[in-house]
């Protein structure tokens, strides 16, 4: 095994028992290999999180996958304007209980989010992702309620401007979409009913 490989697996299983997101995870896995080990790509690491996923949680991650996406297509009905797309591993299908929701918004006004969430008497929290040669990434924080799980959910909404909607279905190196709209959200979920 390579040490990309042993990064990745060991990536995968704070990505999966702690709920860290893959570039988080990726470097404080690769601490323990000291200096500057080679990093496994996200396609590497969310391999690992699929293995980590059918070893230790196959009973339970389809129900809890399944619970992300209704809480995701929930928060895309309410923001419909905003062309919300989901991503990240409720998308991809490797979403567990602990996993964040992720929403692109695409807007002309970044404020015009923030002033729906008011009007809806929404609580959130406002930041940014820093993004490297890139302007940070205006993101705004919602807890929502899901019923299937129990608890509370973290939602993520990443405002874009309207024009980077453009390359938002752009495929990784397999020809997998990062991202899926609404419909394509229901078509996932429709297939994945027994």
């Amino acid at each position: 095994m390579s040490v990309a490989e042993e990064i990745a697996a060991a990536a995968a299983r704070w990505v999966v028992d702690e709920g860290m997101e893959y570039g988080a995870a990726k470097k404080k896995a690769a601490r323990d290999f000291g200096g500057r080990p080679e990093m496994p790509s996200n396609e590497q690491v969310e391999d690992a999180v699929r293995e980590h996923i059918e070893l230790f949680c196959a009973d339970t991650q389809a129900a809890e996958l399944h619970a992300l996406r209704e809480v995701a297509l929930l928060w895309m009905e309410r923001l419909a304007e905003f062309r919300p797309h989901v991503s990240g591993a409720v998308w991809r299908g490797t979403a567990t209980r602990l996993s964040t929701v992720h929403l692109d918004l695409y807007c002309d006004d970044g404020k015009a989010p923030e002033i729906a969430l008011i009007n809806a008497g929404e609580d959130y929290d406002s930041g940014a992702l820093d993004r490297p040669g890139a302007e940070p990434l205006p993101v705004l924080t919602v807890a929502s309620k899901s019923r299937a799980l129990g608890e509370l959910v973290t939602v993520h909404l990443l405002l874009h401007d309207t024009d980077d909607q453009r390359g938002a279905l752009k495929p990784d190196a397999r020809g997998r979409s990062w991202r899926g709209d609404a419909a394509a959200l229901r078509r996932l979920m429709e297939a994945e009913s027994p």
